[in-house]
């Protein structure tokens, strides 16, 4: 059996809290795109590009007649964009994404504008002020009708707004709040970043003990999945396996939990590949990787969409345990170190 190398955890943390400070919600990812490009131009044995959609693909080609295989995760997150600006000269916005209006009422925001200004708000119900409104405010409904972007600048008019260079499009990122304590990372979007880190550190622990892969690889780093389509292009035709690494739904009737890595057996889309997802499990077993099977009901994934976009590969997900998607999330380390070594072992035998 081969061993796996030790992995890196606080260069994972480092990692990971640099990029859920860097704002991408899908269509504005190009710093995040950068910032994992740069990290990962640190190891020579990969030849970086980018797809004409943005995304980047690492290739890491070792010798021998075995097809290629490759692993996807997404930098793209949650957000908004400028939908209308108000007589009063607050935003309403466009979400990004699956954006539960209740879990970013009172957050602050970044507005960037076209010209590349960044501009400070917050979230709020437009009739917020409980001395005003009283109690109207919390029996509101918490849609994109109500919902506005109060912005901290002396604006109380749309010219007002307007002359600050903001306009209809401009992006709208929600601030992650990211903390860590007792093993536990509190923040938005480790959907999907924690997984980015975890392919990312995946790569430094085989570099840094001086292996390779046993075939040739792809790591592609999605940047339009929150929108459904982001690995429909950009996976070579010539890859024969996609590990998709996204977060594993917990909650209740859930299987999954934050300590353990999870493998998708089926989502919202169906069923994913029966002898990709045994080969994984006899790679968990093997290895003592502490993973649970489990069923998403509202979920899709980057490699679906490879599929419905004709991708002819055998497709698995996994990915760490992650409480409260699409809201204030939190994982734990035991969980993001378990997909890590899920990752690796996967690399070294298959």
């Amino acid at each position: 059996m081969k061993t796996i190398p030790n992995i890196d955890t606080d260069y994972y943390t480092r990692f990971l809290i640099e990029l859920l400070n860097i704002p991408s919600p899908t269509g504005f990812t190009t710093n995040a795109i950068d910032f994992v490009e740069k990290e990962l131009s640190k190891y020579t044995q990969l030849q970086l590009s980018r797809t004409r959609k943005g995304a980047l693909l690492a290739k890491w080609e070792v010798a021998g007649k075995l097809p290629p295989i490759a692993i996807t995760a997404h930098v793209d997150t949650l957000g908004a964009v400028v939908k209308e600006i108000k007589l009063n000269g607050r935003l309403k916005l466009s979400i990004i994404g699956g954006v539960q209006w209740p879990s970013v009422e009172t957050e602050g925001v970044w507005i960037f504008t076209a010209s590349g200004e960044k501009i400070r708000g917050s979230v709020l119900i437009d009739n917020a002020s409980g001395h005003v409104f009283g109690a109207a405010g919390s029996e509101t409904p918490r849609n994109d009708e109500h919902m506005e972007v109060r912005i901290d600048a002396r604006v109380t008019s749309a010219a007002e707004t307007r002359q600050l260079g903001i306009n209809i499009g401009d992006c709208v990122a929600f601030d992650p709040r990211v903390e860590m304590t007792n093993g536990f990372i509190r923040s938005r979007f480790l959907d999907d970043k924690a997984c980015v880190a975890n392919l990312v550190a995946a790569i430094k622990s085989l570099a840094d003990a001086g292996l390779s892969p046993a075939r040739s690889v792809y790591f592609h780093i999605s940047n339009y999945e929150e929108v459904g389509h982001g690995a429909a292009a950009g996976i070579p035709a010539d890859v024969v396996e996609l590990i998709t690494v996204d977060m594993a739904v917990v909650g209740r009737g859930q299987e999954s939990d934050e300590f353990h890595a999870t493998l998708c057996i089926k989502d919202s889309s169906g069923v994913y590949h029966e002898g990709l997802n045994k080969k994984m499990r006899a790679l968990a077993e093997k290895h003592n990787i502490a993973y649970k099977t489990d069923v998403y009901p509202f979920y899709g994934s980057d490699g679906e969409a490879f599929w419905r976009a004709g991708g002819d590969v055998a497709l698995s997900l996994i990915g760490p345990g992650i409480d409260a998607s699409h809201n204030y999330e939190r994982a734990h380390m035991d969980g993001l170190n378990a997909t890590t070594n899920w990752i690796i072992a996967y690399l070294l035998e298959n």
